[in-house]
Order: C-alpha cells, then sequence, then structure tokens
C-alpha cells in the first residue's frame, strides 16, 4: 500500500455509529437508527427521606416500612440509642439493617453525614461511641447520674432482665411467631433457611443466657423470677420521680430502661406468651416512664 493510501485510510472517519476504533455491524447500527437507546435520569429520593450528606444515619433492626416512618426498632439494644440520640438532640434517620452489614458485626452503628468541605469519608460509630458522639453533637446536654450504686442497676437490666427476654422472645414456644415475623421472616421465603435461621437464633440465645448464669440448662422459673426482682429494683430506686436517681431529664439509664419496657407494653408486638409483659404491669411508676419518654421524644402515642 501507498503511502497516500495509508495516510488515507488512517485519517477517514470512522464508520457512523461506530464505538472508538471498533465499527458498528451495519444491520446493528440500522437497528439503532430506528430504536435509538435512551438513558432515563436516576428516581428522585421520596421528600421525607433526608439527604445522608445532611443528616446522620442510625443502622437497627427495623422493617424498611417503619424506617421511613422513623418509629423505634424492636431490639432492645437497638431501641437504648435510638432513644438516646433523641434525648441528646441529635439529627438522625433510621434505616434498616442486620449484623452482617455492620463493621462490628452488631447494631446499631451510625454513620455521621458527610462534611461539604472534607470529601473525605467518615468511619462508623459504633454503639460503644454514640455516647460520646451525642456530647459533641447534640442539641441537648443529657443530664450525667454519678451514682454509686449505678453499676449494679445497669447488670439487672444487662443480665436479669436481658436473660428473661431472650427466653421470652427466643425460646418461649407461644412466642415463634413475633421471632419469626421480627427476625426470621424478613431473610428468605424458603422454609429450609426460615428453619435453620430459627435453630441458630435459638441456640445462639441459649447459649448466652447458659454462659450469663452459669447454669447447666434453662429454667424459665428462675428467669422470670429474676426479672422480676429486677424491675421491682428498678421501681423502687424511681420511686415517685419522673427520671432515674431524681436526674432533671431522662438519661442513658432511662433510655436503657425504656428499651425493654416500651418493647413489652406494645401491643403492636402481640406477646403470646405475657409473663414478662404483665411483670412490667404489676409496676406502675415503670409503666408512667415509659409513657413519658414515649410521649416526650417519639411525639405520639400507639
Amino acid at each position: 500500500m501507498s503511502s497516500a493510501a495509508s495516510h488515507a485510510t488512517s485519517s477517514r472517519p470512522p464508520a457512523s455509529g461506530a464505538f472508538g476504533w471498533l465499527p458498528i455491524p451495519a444491520p446493528l447500527a440500522r437497528l439503532f437508527k430506528r430504536f435509538p437507546l435512551l438513558t432515563y435520569p436516576p428516581n428522585q429520593l421520596p421528600a421525607r427521606c433526608p439527604s445522608p450528606r445532611n443528616v446522620a444515619t442510625l443502622y437497627v433492626f427495623l422493617s424498611d416500612r417503619d424506617a421511613l416512618d422513623g418509629l423505634p426498632s424492636y431490639n432492645p439494644s437497638c431501641l437504648r440509642w435510638q432513644t438516646f440520640l433523641k434525648l441528646a438532640g441529635v439529627e438522625f434517620r433510621v434505616v434498616s439493617s442486620n449484623n452482617h452489614a455492620s463493621p462490628t458485626g452488631a447494631l446499631p452503628f451510625l454513620l455521621p453525614p458527610l462534611d461539604p468541605g472534607n470529601a473525605a469519608a467518615h468511619p462508623p460509630v459504633p454503639s460503644n461511641k454514640l455516647e460520646q458522639y451525642a456530647a459533641e453533637r447534640g442539641a441537648s446536654k443529657v443530664p450525667d447520674v454519678p451514682n454509686p450504686k449505678l453499676e449494679a442497676y445497669e447488670s439487672l437490666l444487662d443480665f436479669r432482665i436481658r436473660n428473661a427476654w431472650l427466653y421470652s422472645l427466643y425460646l418461649s414456644r407461644p412466642n415463634v411467631d413475633l421471632l419469626s415475623r421480627l427476625y426470621i421472616a424478613p431473610v428468605s421465603k424458603s422454609r429450609a433457611v426460615r428453619t435453620a435461621v430459627l435453630y441458630q437464633l435459638r441456640h445462639a440465645a441459649e447459649n448466652e443466657i447458659l454462659r450469663s448464669m452459669g447454669v447447666p440448662a434453662v429454667d424459665s422459673r428462675t428467669l422470670y423470677a429474676g426479672a422480676r426482682e429486677a424491675f421491682e429494683a428498678l421501681s423502687i430506686v424511681l420511686g415517685l420521680e419522673h427520671w432515674f436517681f431524681g436526674a432533671s431529664g431522662p438519661s442513658l439509664f432511662d433510655a436503657t430502661v425504656f428499651s425493654y419496657t416500651h418493647l413489652l407494653l406494645d401491643d403492636g408486638l402481640a406477646w403470646q406468651d405475657r409473663r414478662l409483659v404483665e411483670i412490667v404491669k404489676q409496676f406502675p411508676n415503670l409503666v408512667a416512664h415509659q409513657g413519658r419518654i414515649w410521649q416526650k421524644f417519639w411525639g405520639t402515642t400507639r
């Protein structure tokens, strides 16, 4: 090929419809001319959905629908921090999630809002750092309750009440429908998968109870008796006060108590084994405490 022919070939414009150097076959080119490709713009977020750039995002156990409405999580650990952030005046939205999506393997965790002046990604905030985050970012100061017996009362929630909660939700046969609705049905429609998840959840709950109590077998009567003693102790320390330990407003401890009492008193959960529910109802001041937090920080009643 002559140099002139070579130059003419190299300077020839690409065929119509070509992507770079590779031309589209003639039949496809004719097809695209008759039916051109059209790329639609992305859908807008719902108006009620805040931009993740402007507001923190708290990932919790919750249905997608309830997350859109900002309703309480059905998990005590998540509800504790969801409530505490409200007490501290932190602006946030909630997103339905699970432990597998968490950087720490447990919920909740929080993603801070993006700073327009700093493109660097903000690391997620695990639950054990949410109190510090709220102190730095919250609009309200949460009362500190340096009571010498605070640790003892916290242990009642972390062990006696939590163990009874685990038994009631995960191991009590009458509550299997509630357990399935909250934690199993959202995972899969497969019966085999649901059966496996049910076994795993029950096995994990039983092991946690046994490890916590240091006993070889789970005894529901012992668990419920221990929970009753714990709620009675909480009722005594609350007394006629609005908030625990006579604080000027609700503290993290109030949020922790609320995380259990609210879920037990919430008729929407439809507990079938109601032994733990009835225990809470024996203490009117704890019921009133739950109502005060609900009305003050959630703005409505259910």
